[in-house]
């Protein structure tokens, strides 16, 4: 009920902004066009200027690169020597964004055939069971009501696993995996039950040890510390997920301070906080090599391993991988109607105009207050990752340009990109894979846990870069 009130929210609001806008402001003859059939290459605004008229970072950014960022705006050199600033359009119009949500599950199809077919093969061997038997005294109490050794205990280890390595890929298809095994035992297929609402918000918390495309993002971009954030990132994102733990826990009334938790969250401190001084030890190469090589090279090792057991308990390998892989394509195709359904709002907000006068409300109310502007510079960053984790990365990305990819904004927008995780993407793509319909808190409780993600980069941010 809450996901539907929030996408009718979004598409009321931002066709209300949009018919105010068109009404109200010069200009915009083209704004429903866009809201409609743009794409997000379309110029929706356009003048020359002479060079005095640019600062000085505008011209330090087109001296490296073809088109530089000035503050909303985008600046590109003519052929006949004066500058064109000009704005493009934030995201897709409704038309291309449903072709954008198609090709985005024709996409997983591939790779959901690959790893449920491997999930299928560690199945069939007794693997998952196995994982279960190792992680039931912990997810017993965190997830009281699914029963000791159940397969979805498995299938939960593994897509937490491929989280904290930075792998989205492999994540997706574990998860959409446990939701599946979780639903098995839902009484009420179309309500979430409370094991799916801790899962699917200790997930949507984002934890990741090793933030990898942000770091390769910053290389790209000739950060003089591409790894600076490193130990940021898996910082912020740990603090989030224990809110998210601590809120569902509050409202399934779990008590979290029984000795097997407490053992196995200290442990999972102990162990980050190992990692946090291993990478201090090394210089900017050593740990983008370590990040690379820990997330690629354990997740060929799963590989080995489970065909490794499914040999030696004489499993049909290869039959039981195709088996697992036809799934792969059935739920790329069952999450088609969610994700559009999901995303044409976002698209509708971003393009009216709404999404830009929150951001605008934002900095005022922060500015207002007496904040650091270097911090209302990166919250563009962390106000869009909630919706959409292409948009972070293009605001990320904007923001590095515009105050420097080593300033305290570049540094701090790059720590909100990995503080969380795409919020309402994962409960399309999640809850849309098993046909849950109420959702319950699930969406408060993920902001709830994204806005303690937030506050703690924040933190850390002014702990490590002032």
């Amino acid at each position: 009920m809450a996901l539907s009130r929030i996408w009718t929210a979004f598409i009321v609001i931002a066709l209300l902004v949009a018919g105010g806008r068109f009404v109200l402001e010069p200009g915009q003859g083209q704004l429903f066009s866009h809201l409609a059939t743009g794409k997000n290459t379309d110029t929706i605004s356009s003048r020359l200027l002479d060079s005095a008229a640019l600062p000085l970072y505008v011209h330090n950014q087109l001296a490296v690169q073809k088109t530089a960022v000035w503050e909303k705006e985008k600046v590109a050199r003519t052929p006949e020597g004066a500058y064109r600033v000009f704005r493009l359009l934030p995201a897709n119009g409704v038309f291309e964004t449903t072709k954008d949500a198609v090709q985005l599950c024709i996409s997983l199809i591939g790779i959901m055939a690959l790893f449920l077919g491997f999930m299928n093969i560690a199945e069939r061997a007794g693997g998952i069971r196995f994982l279960s038997r190792i992680i039931g005294p912990f997810f017993s109490r965190i997830f009281p009501e699914v029963p000791r050794e159940h397969p979805s205990m498995g299938h939960m280890v593994m897509n937490f696993s491929a989280n904290l390595l930075g792998l989205d890929n492999a994540a997706t298809p574990f998860g959409i995996k446990a939701m599946e095994s979780l639903q098995e035992l839902n009484p009420d297929k179309t309500k979430a039950t409370n094991a799916q609402l801790m899962f699917l918000c200790l997930h949507a918390s984002g934890l990741t040890l090793i933030p990898t495309i942000i770091i390769a993002d910053r290389v790209a971009l000739k950060s003089a510390h591409p790894t600076d954030i490193f130990i940021p990132c898996m910082i912020a994102t740990f603090a989030a997920t224990i809110a998210a733990m601590t809120l569902v826990s509050i409202r399934q009334r779990i008590r979290l301070f029984q000795p097997v938790i407490l053992f196995w969250v200290l442990g999972i401190t102990a162990a980050i906080m190992a990692i946090i001084l291993y990478i201090r030890t090394m210089d900017a190469k050593g740990v983008q090599l370590f990040s690379t090589s820990l997330s690629n090279g354990i997740i060929l090792l799963i590989f080995l391993l489970i065909l490794a057991g499914a040999v030696y308990k004489k499993t049909p390998v290869f039959d039981s991988f195709v088996d697992g892989a036809k799934g792969g394509f059935e739920t790329a195709v069952r999450i088609i109607p969610y994700l559009v359904g999901l995303l044409v709002a976002i698209s509708l907000l971003r393009n009216s105009g709404a999404f830009e006068y929150v951001m605008d409300g934002f900095k005022s109310l922060f500015t207002w207050f007496g904040g650091d502007t270097r911090v209302v510079d990166a919250l563009p960053t962390a106000i869009i990752k909630p919706l959409s984790g292409s948009g972070a990365r293009a605001m990320m990305i904007d923001t590095l340009n515009a105050q420097g990819v080593d300033s305290f904004a570049g540094n701090l927008a790059s720590v909100f990109r990995g503080s969380s995780d795409t919020t309402f993407y994962i409960i399309a793509v999640y809850f849309g894979a098993v046909g849950i319909k109420n959702t319950r808190y699930a969406v408060s409780t993920m902001l709830l846990a994204d806005l303690v993600g937030i506050i703690t980069a924040i933190a850390v941010s002014y702990l490590f870069f002032v």
